[in-house]
């Protein structure tokens, strides 16, 4: 059987932490910033991980090659 693909798309969007954590940045950091608060905005310049095990365990599987 062949060696995974990395699915390049995902690795591009997520990052395994030393922990084993996945990270992620977050969403509505794009356009239409002016209605937002300079306290909101400055808070989605932060990682975050992903929430579930569930899906993490997913996207570990697509980005670890």
């Amino acid at each position: 059987m062949p060696k995974m693909k990395t699915h390049k798309g995902a690795a591009k969007r997520f990052s395994v932490t030393g922990t084993g954590k996945v990270k992620r940045a977050k969403a509505y950091k794009s356009h239409i910033l002016t209605k937002m608060s300079p306290k909101r905005k400055r808070n989605l310049r932060r990682n975050t991980t992903v929430g579930t095990n569930g899906e993490a365990k997913v996207l570990k599987r697509l980005i670890q090659a």
